[in-house]
């Protein structure tokens, strides 16, 4: 243990997106205690946690919540908002909470656990996949607990609510942003997180800021796609807020691409929608690297996956993705190209997957293919 004068800054440790979530029949919850599991890379003795509200359309009250270190001597800690159990948030709105004094080790696993007694909107969380991304939810309070009752709990992947979390650490950790759709929200950041702990660098986070579905110069505003999340320009200076982060990955675009199919064929994706070369790269300067430079964070491209087979796929949509993946890789406004497209695609025929590196739909890539993306980022970033 390092004296506490050390820990002199705040990292993100873990983060996530916040997005409307998919809309279904059931919409709020009543009753519900939510528990997520996050990976902690570094140590630290301090740590806050961010609540989001952000896509919410109606007030959320968290009716209490806790910490505890996955550990034999498990012990719940109350999460506080300025010293009281319970907070309210607001739609469109984040709440942080107060700093609890923890001492995490690295490597360890921390369980936050939110307990919502009322009728609670659901409107606010993102689906993520991966090896480090499953939670659980119960009916009833059990937020405390180490153990969830069997008979009244399930696994999920959608993450609610729970922004980030921060840890108060050493100067020399820093967080690494993974900014994306889909692709993103599925595993290879969490292999990244596995490779970077493996490979003994101890000092980086990985933060997924990642929604299914969107796109960099539009969103849907129709319940069929609105989970699809919101557009670039709105997402980009919200997920970045990230404390200590020093370069982000920015993997976006396809679905910009592969989406509009004209009205004829579906009333929300017009051939207006259609973006050229330029419409691409002026909104991902605009939005992204700009922003992103006046926060003093590096910024990498990620090239775009091979999506041959899918089923929109055209010659032409392919032959844009294989400029904008020009682009990403020569563009000098960038600090590097992470070349995903050229670690997944076919040497044979480069405008499929190689094989074994396609889910079976044509678009997103097979866990494997996850891994070999999260192997394809530069030592450096770490």
């Amino acid at each position: 243990m390092k004296k506490e004068s050390e820990y002199t800054k705040w990292v993100a440790c873990w983060g996530n997106a916040t997005s409307i979530t998919d809309r279904k029949e059931a919409t709020f919850a009543k009753d519900l205690t939510l528990r997520y599991p996050l990976f902690m890379p570094f140590e630290g003795i301090r740590i806050r946690l961010r609540f989001s509200n952000l896509t919410g359309t109606e007030p959320v009250t968290l009716t209490r919540g806790f910490v505890a270190l996955n550990q034999d001597d498990y012990v719940s800690v109350p999460i506080l908002f300025r010293e009281q159990e319970s907070v309210t948030i607001n739609p469109g709105c984040e709440v942080e909470s107060d700093e609890i004094p923890l001492l995490v080790p690295a490597g360890s696993t921390l369980n936050v656990s939110m307990y919502f007694q009322g009728f609670t909107q659901l409107n606010a969380g993102t689906l993520i996949t991966g090896p480090l991304s499953t939670g659980k939810y119960s009916y009833g309070d059990f937020s405390r607990e180490k153990d969830l009752p069997l008979d009244l709990t399930r696994n999920t992947n959608w993450f609610y609510f729970l922004n980030t979390v921060d840890i108060l650490t050493e100067e020399k950790n820093h967080a690494l942003v993974c900014y994306g759709d889909s692709i993103t929200a599925q595993s290879w950041p969490d292999y990244l997180t596995l490779r970077a702990w493996e490979e003994n660098h101890r000092n980086v986070s990985i933060i997924r800021r990642a929604v299914s579905g969107t796109r960099i110069l539009r969103q849907y505003d129709c319940i069929t796609y609105q989970a699809y999340g919101l557009k670039g320009a709105t997402r980009f200076p919200i997920e970045m807020n990230v404390a200590g982060a020093s370069a982000v990955i920015i993997q976006h675009g396809i679905n910009d691409i592969i989406h509009p199919v004209g009205v004829d064929v579906n009333p929300f994706r017009p051939w207006s929608d259609m973006p050229s070369l330029q419409d691409l790269t002026q909104g991902i300067e605009e939005f992204y690297i700009k922003h992103a430079r006046k926060l003093g964070v590096k910024v990498w491209s990620g090239t775009l996956l091979p999506i041959f087979g899918w089923r929109t796929y055209t010659e032409e949509r392919d032959v844009l993705r294989n400029e904008l993946n020009q682009w990403f890789r020569n563009c000098k406004d960038f600090d590097g190209c992470v070349d995903f497209d050229l670690a997944v695609r076919d040497a044979a025929n480069p405008r499929a997957f190689a094989p074994g590196f396609d889910s079976g739909d044509h678009l997103h890539p097979s866990e494997s293919a996850y891994k070999a993306m999260a192997y394809a980022v530069p030592v450096e970033l770490f």
